[in-house]
């Protein structure tokens, strides 16, 4: 069923960790003269993010769990759960989740799971650590949420490099029997996974000499079988379509008065998708954050993003509604309502 509500369960805290090096659009070798304006235009993008070699996903998910348990005060025995929802993982084999929990001195009772999910991930990560607390056995933990696709995107691809960044992030989840429900609607489409896929990027199709060749597809589309490909006009289409009918169907089920909402917290594809479906659902702009102008696309990191770089003073310790989705890979989609009391939101750390 694509419908969940999850009781006894709030996010306590969110925290941010970005890459200190930023790269404009206008530095890229792949476009052509005058390319960059236009997609600047397009998307909002200006500049990104992006982390140095040696520098992963894990890395900056790690940052943020390290600031917020201290800001929050927690014990560290206390957390009983950790989750790492991200395509860029550390390893095949082990899990990331488990190699974060030992970098943190995490006790060894606590359970450790990834979950391979990129631009949805934040709302199924939501659904999946809120299904694990919400009877009570255990009580504390830790959602990691974020991705460094410039690991796996072709620096030469003008179709995704400039439009994507990287960062991690760190929600930290608590059993409250006080808490206001979350409720979810999720779904996903893998009849048509072609939409945004890395071919060799696992066992199915293994990585050979042939697949590590670099190809020119076309003007300004340089890349290998290992690299992240998309299909942008079909992904479009998609959002457009699909995602403002799923936030439709998650007020109609259960009720909820989309005009009450505070927040429309969108997966930040680009601005110009995002205000497509801002538009249809008649939410006004300043309920729309985007953060895509500075950090770009960081896949499944961009809703906590968000509210860190955008709306934190606005919701650090205060009250507030909103509607979050999530859309891409899989395909997957995504939509959760949420009542927060008193969400402590840390400012964007850059590490």
């Amino acid at each position: 069923m694509a419908f969940l509500t999850i009781p006894n369960v709030k996010i306590k805290g969110i925290a941010c960790a970005v890459p200190k090096e930023i790269e404009t659009l206008d530095e890229l070798e792949c476009f052509a003269p005058g390319e960059a304006e236009k997609v600047k235009e397009l998307t909002g993008i200006k500049q990104r993010h992006v982390s140095p070699d040696g520098m992963v996903c894990s890395d900056y998910c790690t940052v943020a769990a390290e600031r917020l348990i201290e800001e929050l005060g927690w014990e560290k025995e206390s957390i009983d759960c950790l989750v790492y929802v991200s395509v860029s993982r550390d390893y095949i084999e082990p899990n990331t989740a488990t190699v974060i929990q030992g970098k943190l001195g995490l006790p060894q009772t606590c359970y450790t799971i990834d979950v391979p999910m990129a631009c949805s991930g934040y709302c199924y990560g939501l659904s999946v650590v809120g299904s694990l607390l919400t009877l009570g056995n255990m009580k504390r933990a830790l959602l990691l949420v974020g991705d460094t696709p410039t690991k796996i995107m072709s620096r030469l691809d003008k179709t995704l490099w400039p439009i994507h960044g990287d960062c991690g992030t760190a929600s930290a989840m608590e059993y409250d029997t006080t808490a206001k429900p979350l409720f979810f609607n999720l779904n996903s489409d893998g009849s048509r996974k072609e939409a945004i896929i890395a071919p060799s990027s696992g066992v199915r199709e293994p990585i050979t000499e042939e697949s590590l060749k670099m190809v020119e597809l076309e003007p300004g589309v340089i890349r290998n079988k290992t690299h992240v490909a998309m299909d942008g006009m079909g992904v479009f289409s998609f959002t457009i379509s699909s995602v403002p009918k799923n936030i439709k169907e998650l007020c109609e089920h259960f009720n909820l008065e989309m005009t009450s909402v505070d927040y429309l917290l969108l997966h930040q594809a680009n601005e110009y998708i995002d205000e497509k479906i801002r538009k249809k659902l008649k939410f006004e702009k300043e309920q729309v954050p985007y953060c895509i102008h500075e950090y770009g696309n960081t896949s499944s990191g961009t809703i906590p993003l968000t509210m860190a770089s955008q709306i934190r003073e606005n919701i650090d310790g205060k009250p507030f509604k909103c509607i979050m989705c999530g859309f891409g890979a899989g395909l997957s989609w995504a939509s959760v309502y949420m009542e927060a009391e008193a969400i402590k939101v840390l400012p964007v750390i850059e590490y």
